[in-house]
Order: structure tokens, then C-alpha cells, then sequence
């Protein structure tokens, strides 16, 4: 059992490897096809945006497939689509290659997560996601440094690695994941699920994700070309750098998840986005040495990883009964989060330059503060009174409580977010053997 976690594992760590990788090799990727940096980070913005298109579609239309069947094909199509990004031969076909990478990736998370809590008794099914999802922030932690390093003199190569662990998740999965589950007989539509956006608060929930992750990816996704004068262009350097950033994540992740059970999502929300407002803001000094970017590399992801953590739990709590439709919806709202951030950012360097750029960041990032403490206010945030910051429960995902619209193995498939970004789920387990979970949006880039 644990094997077979293991490898649907391997195949987020693909997925958040190949969404997150490309912020450290665009320098590598504009001098080859020679375009811009700014052109190159569109890669980012293609990939995202397609994902948060096609996901709900596509699992719409996949609901009644055998769910090996459709981890597999998940799986070829995103490889295929690596492949073919490294064998392209010039920018547009690239982009198309993007698109096709961010189907599998789309089929793939949601289906993983699934399968991860069908293949497991009721009360492990919080620690089954924590490993599947885990990937995506083990992603963030090896997988973009090593590839980023790989990457430092052809950017090729980081996207065989990509296929490399896509070829070795499809191997291990082929020949053992067998006998799962029966697929469930009715899965919501993709009218049922952006259903909930009619509700207002739902939709202001949802704007506040869309806003923090644009803010975050401006820069996030031209990192490299942030902290160049610390690096001075050279590989190793920016890796050190993204390993650095890496383990901040994990660690905000983990201290994301305890300040919003003990402080409430509104404050969470308010802090970080005010930490990594910041951080933008000192980011043009910080970046001119290695000790300033290092700095920085830590700061703003723990920031945002807390945050990250903060945004599914309030959507859940809404509406506890629909907390996997609403968690999928957060994920949508994250991906286009994260293509508006590629084409911001890219607009900010071209109107202020390599230097100053993030401060348009911090700008958007007030904004997103602005929205969060507006939105959560009159949703009735406050930890100890409002709806937004119910249990931990109320933001598990499907499976991770006792509740039947929770456990449904239906429900689950919409619980998991709709990317690479994903979701990673912290887990504590009680005395009684209950497990409890919260939700983070750990699969997309962040700073």
C-alpha cells in the first residue's frame, strides 16, 4: 500500500517539478530560441492558464473513466507533451507543447488524489493525501534546484528529467496499480462544479486567491532575473538560491497550517500578504548581494506558504458540505492566479526594468490584502466567531473527515486541487486514530 502511494507520488513530484522548474532555466530558454525573458516566462503563464482551463473540463468528461486507465493516460499525455517542449524547435511550438503538458498535469493531480483515498481504510485517508501530495512540495524542496542546476547549460536536458519521472511514474503505476476501486457512478458536471461561484462569498474567496497568487508569481516566476546581480548569471548560485526556497516552503507550509488553527485565516492573510509586500519592496537591494537574496529566498516563501494554507481552509469552511467542490475551485482561481502573474510580471519588467520590477509586486499584494481584509470581514472571519476558520476538519480533504459529503469517494475527485500546484495536506492524528488535515495550496510556484 505504502508503495503504491509512493509511486502516485512520483507523479505529483513530476508535475510540480515541470511547473515550477521553468522560473530557473528562462535565461537558458531566451538565448536558445532567442526571445526575451519576459517571452520565455510565458511559458509559465501558458502552462497555468491551461491547466485552469482544461482541468474542470476534462474531469468532467473523464468522470466515468477506470481510474487506472485515466492515471495512465494522464500520465503519457503530460510526458508526451515534455518530450516534445524539449525537442522543440522554436518558441511557438514550445508554447503549443505547454499546452498539451498542462492536459496530463490537469487529468493527472485530481485523479492521483482520488485514487490515493480509495485505496485506503477511511482513517488514513488524510495521511494517504499528505504522501501523494507531498510530492508537489518535495518538488519545491529537490526538484526544482536539481533541475535548475541540470538546466544551467541547456535547458533541454531539465525537461528530459521532467520525462524521466513521468516514464518512471507511468512504470510503476502500470505494474502495480492494479484492482482499485470501481469508478463512481456520478461524479459532479462541470455545471455543479462552478456552481458555487453564484454565491458572493464564495466569489470573493475566490478573487482573493486569484489576487495573492499574482501578486506571488510576478516575481516568483522571474526570479532569476530578480536576484541576477547577486548571481551573476551562474547556475549554481541560482540554485542555491531555489533550494533555499524550497525548504522555506516546507517550512511555511508547516507553520502556515498551525497559525491558522491558532490565530485564525484572517490573520494569517493580513500577516503574510504584509511580510511579502515587504519583502518585494527591499527585493531591488536585497537582490544585489547573495546574503540579501538568501534572505529573501526565505522570508517571502514562508509568508506565502502560510497564506497558501489560509486560502482553501476559508473556502472549505463556507460550506463544509462542499468543501471538495469549493477546494477545486481554489485551485482554478490559483492557476489563473499564476498566468496573470507571468504576463504582470513581464509587463512590470518592460515598464520598470530588471531592477525594480517587484515593486510592482508589492503593489498587487497590497491590493490582495485590501480584498482579503474587506472579503473576510464580512464573511465573519475572526477565528472565534466566523464561518471562515471552522476546524481543521472543515478544510481536510474529501476523505480526511468522518462527514459523508466529505468521504464520498465522488466528492474526493473535486477535492484536490486542479494543478500542479495541487494541494499538500498536513496531517495530525489524534489520540482516537482520527485524522485530521489541512488543505495547502503547495503545487504552483511561489516565491
Amino acid at each position: 500500500m505504502r508503495l503504491r502511494l509512493l509511486l502516485l507520488a512520483l507523479g505529483t513530484f513530476a508535475v510540480g517539478t515541470d511547473t515550477m522548474v521553468v522560473a530557473g532555466i528562462l535565461a537558458q530558454v531566451s538565448d536558445d530560441l532567442g526571445v526575451s525573458v519576459s517571452a520565455a516566462g510565458q511559458m509559465v503563464t501558458v502552462f497555468a492558464l491551461s491547466y485552469a482551463l482544461l482541468a474542470p473540463v476534462l474531469a468532467a468528461l473523464t468522470a466515468s473513466w477506470p481510474r487506472r486507465r485515466l492515471l495512465l493516460t494522464a500520465l503519457t499525455v503530460f510526458t508526451i507533451g515534455n518530450a516534445l517542449s524539449a525537442l522543440a524547435p522554436e518558441y511557438g511550438v514550445l508554447l503549443a507543447t505547454r499546452v498539451l503538458a498542462a492536459a496530463g498535469a490537469a487529468l493527472y493531480t485530481p485523479a492521483a488524489n482520488a485514487v490515493a483515498t480509495s485505496i485506503v481504510p477511511p482513517e488514513r485517508r488524510g495521511r494517504a493525501l499528505a504522501t501523494v501530495l507531498g510530492g508537489m512540495t518535495v518538488a519545491t524542496a529537490l526538484g526544482v534546484p536539481l533541475g535548475t542546476w541540470i538546466g544551467r547549460t541547456d535547458w533541454r536536458l531539465t525537461m528530459w528529467l521532467v520525462v524521466a519521472l513521468g516514464v518512471a511514474a507511468f512504470a510503476g503505476l502500470a505494474l502495480l496499480l492494479r484492482d482499485l476501486p470501481a469508478t463512481p457512478a456520478a461524479a459532479p458536471g462541470l455545471r455543479a462544479r462552478v456552481a458555487p461561484l453564484t454565491d458572493r462569498r464564495v466569489l470573493g474567496a475566490a478573487g482573493t486567491t486569484f489576487a495573492f497568487f499574482l501578486a506571488f508569481n510576478s516575481v516568483y516566476i522571474y526570479l532569476a532575473t530578480a536576484v541576477r546581480p547577486a548571481t551573476g548569471g551562474d547556475g549554481g548560485r541560482l540554485s542555491l538560491i531555489l533550494l533555499a526556497t524550497g525548504v522555506a516552503s516546507v517550512a511555511g507550509s508547516w507553520l502556515g497550517g498551525r497559525a491558522v488553527d491558532r490565530f485564525g485565516v484572517r490573520t494569517v492573510l493580513l500577516t503574510g500578504s504584509a511580510v511579502a509586500a515587504l519583502a518585494f519592496t527591499t527585493l531591488p537591494w536585497a537582490a544585489r548581494s547573495m546574503p540579501g537574496a538568501l534572505a529573501y529566498a526565505v522570508v517571502t516563501p514562508v509568508a506565502g506558504w502560510a497564506v497558501s494554507v489560509a486560502l482553501p481552509h476559508r473556502l472549505a469552511s463556507l460550506d463544509p458540505a462542499k468543501a471538495p467542490l469549493l477546494i477545486s475551485l481554489n485551485s482554478s482561481a490559483l492557476y489563473l492566479g499564476v498566468a496573470a502573474g507571468g504576463g504582470a510580471g513581464s509587463l512590470a519588467i518592460a515598464v520598470l526594468g530588471d531592477r525594480w520590477f517587484p515593486l510592482a509586486a508589492t503593489g498587487l499584494a497590497v491590493v490582495a490584502a485590501v480584498l482579503a481584509a474587506v472579503t473576510t470581514r464580512s464573511a465573519g472571519a475572526d477565528r472565534r466567531t466566523g464561518a471562515d476558520t471552522a476546524g481543521p476538519e472543515a478544510a481536510a480533504p474529501a476523505g480526511a473527515t468522518d462527514t459523508p459529503a466529505t468521504t464520498s469517494t465522488t466528492g474526493t475527485t473535486g477535492a484536490t486541487t486542479a494543478g500542479p500546484t495541487g494541494t499538500a495536506t498536513t496531517t495530525r492524528t489524534t489520540a482516537a486514530g482520527a485524522t485530521t488535515g489541512t488543505t495547502v495550496a503547495g503545487a504552483t510556484p511561489r516565491p
